[in-house]
């Protein structure tokens, strides 16, 4: 038998059970319990601020030297690629490189020197 599309579904159409809503609602755990120990999470924010420090000083470093390398210019992946090969080698752009190094290893320095405990 079909029915009209217009009128609303009705839950005995289908053929299937009803579903019962469970007899008693599970107790929530207790919010102590499923808190992290404060000393866990202490260390935690502490080896993620020295992290956050090696990767910012580490990255910074290295775009502070790496443009001024023979490599940076001479390497295979811009051998097909002349034009690009060119803006690498160009003093502004090792300048501009350079600088964004030097803002990263002050981000990461200055994260270390903001860094407090509660």
């Amino acid at each position: 038998m079909i029915s009209d599309p217009k009128l609303p579904l009705s839950r005995s159409s289908t053929g299937l059970p009803e579903l019962q809503p469970p007899p008693h609602a599970p107790e929530p755990p207790d919010s102590a319990s499923s808190r992290p120990h404060p000393a866990s999470h202490l260390w935690l924010r502490r080896v993620g601020v020295l992290l956050f420090v090696f990767l910012c000083a580490t990255i910074g470093v290295m775009l502070m030297i790496l443009p001024w390398r023979p490599e940076w210019a001479d390497n295979h992946l811009l051998l097909p690629f002349p034009a690009l090969r060119s803006i690498f080698e160009n003093g502004f752009t090792r300048g501009v490189c350079t600088g964004l190094g030097v803002l990263n290893v002050w981000i990461g320095f200055w994260e270390a020197i903001q860094y407090r405990e509660e």
